[in-house]
């Protein structure tokens, strides 16, 4: 028989650490529940060592910095603790079990091998996860929170893996949109490139030879002389379009720049009514988990400014809380905001007469997240044409700039 370390925790969630003599894990496992413990942590005196080293040299797979749980995972993560949970496993053994399973996520390994310690220190679930904000935002924190102070962490964690799968679909929904038109505009910048840098040059070179100094059409003027510039000032051009990017982001993370770049997503075509329904369906989503779970309407507006990546709709959530913290309504505040439509304030004006509001706010997302579906759908059977005839343009317009001193030649030929 082999010695096994052991920590439990008895019906009143005491626990307690000690030594047995089991032939197997399994074993081991039975005892303790025959004594009325709940085993946390079970692990073999000789192995321990062997175990340690293991894990050590595992970590040097680990990337410098903070690690941080991928979306993806984290959304497994969160489902498969609701259930381990609902089953009556306690929340210190579920996190250890979820722990030994991640053996190919490090970061996920490592995170929540650490929550599961401060737990075990005497911290709370809530508090445990806030050291981790990088992996656990402010609404994961607060919806555990509230777990916790319902008695229903079940539940929440249920509705909180629903809401980020949800959020994850819609997220890619609309990257699917702005793929297509950004692969097009790449393909038809290198195209573009290469007709500068290596045709439009040997058309300058037969030109020359050819029309004897004849002036050229001003279009073909035009070309060459862009030709030219992007062929003798490949560093400049490299440099020139560094410099824009960067400024860009710069102009972004300014206050001014933020809000301006924010309202044209929302309002410029054909991108904006897009942009606009996905932020209804973010807004009504996430402040219904929240309000479903049971963290109070000024918390939940909180959460949700921080939370949204437009600067105008938080802003709009920012004169909501104010308006709520003065005892007003929701809606004359998301009317001023110019985001919101009229159906939208309308049934959340409902949802506060009639005390539903996280039911209706969940009803408007729905409906919202399927609109962004048919609103997907018929951008990408209007963009695809206008991408075709944009590239043909671009294209066109150089030959059609080639092929003009060709006239001139054929003539010449021809006399």
């Amino acid at each position: 028989m082999a010695k096994f370390q052991y920590t439990a925790m008895d019906s009143r969630g005491k626990e307690t650490k000690g030594v047995l003599e089991a032939d197997s894990e399994q074993d081991a496992t039975a005892q303790l529940k025959d004594k009325g413990l709940y085993p946390t942590n079970i692990s073999e005196s000789g192995a321990k060592k062997k175990k340690k080293k293991k894990k050590s040299a595992g970590s040097m797979q680990i990337t410098l910095g903070t690690p941080k749980i991928r979306k993806k995972a984290l959304t497994t993560f969160t489902r498969q603790l609701a259930v381990l949970l609902d089953a009556g496993l306690p929340l210190v053994r579920s996190l250890r079990t979820l722990e030994k399973q991640a053996k190919k996520d490090i970061a996920l390994q490592s995170i929540v091998g650490d929550v599961a310690n401060s737990v075990e220190a005497g911290a709370t679930f809530s508090e445990s996860l806030a050291n981790h904000k990088k992996s656990f935002n402010d609404l994961y924190v607060n919806m555990v929170k509230a777990g916790e102070a319902s008695g229903a962490m079940e539940q929440v964690l249920n509705r909180l893996a629903e809401f980020m799968e949800k959020a994850q679909k819609l997220i890619a929904k609309v990257k699917g949109a702005m793929m297509y038109p950004a692969a097009v505009l790449g393909i038809a910048g290198i195209i573009t490139w290469g007709l500068m840098v290596f045709i439009i040059p040997k058309f300058k070179k037969i030109f020359a030879d050819l029309l004897d100094g004849e002036p050229l059409p001003d279009l073909t003027e035009f070309v060459i002389a862009i030709s030219d510039f992007v062929s003798n000032n490949a560093l400049i051009t490299i440099g020139g379009g560094i410099v824009v990017v960067v400024l860009f982001i710069m102009f972004k993370k300014s206050k001014v720049g933020s809000k301006i770049i924010d309202t044209l997503m929302l309002k410029a075509p054909p991108f904006g009514g897009l942009f606009t329904k996905v932020a209804v369906a973010r807004f009504c989503r996430t402040l219904s988990t929240l309000l479903a779970s049971g963290v109070s309407i000024l918390n939940a507006l909180d959460i949700v400014r921080d939370t949204s990546s437009n600067q105008v709709l938080a802003n709009a959530v920012q004169s909501v809380h104010d308006a709520v913290k003065e005892g007003e309504t929701m809606t004359a505040p998301l009317q001023q905001a110019n985001i919101f439509p009229d159906m939208v304030i309308s049934m959340i004006e409902v949802g506060e007469e009639t005390g539903a509001l996280p039911e209706m706010l969940t009803r408007i997302a729905d409906v919202y997240e399927d609109e962004v579906d048919v609103a997907v759908d018929g951008l990408t059977s209007l963009i695809e044409p206008m991408m075709i005839v944009m590239l043909a343009g671009i294209v066109g317009t150089i030959v059609i700039a080639m092929f003009m001193p060709m006239i001139s030649l054929i003539n010449k030929l021809g006399g």
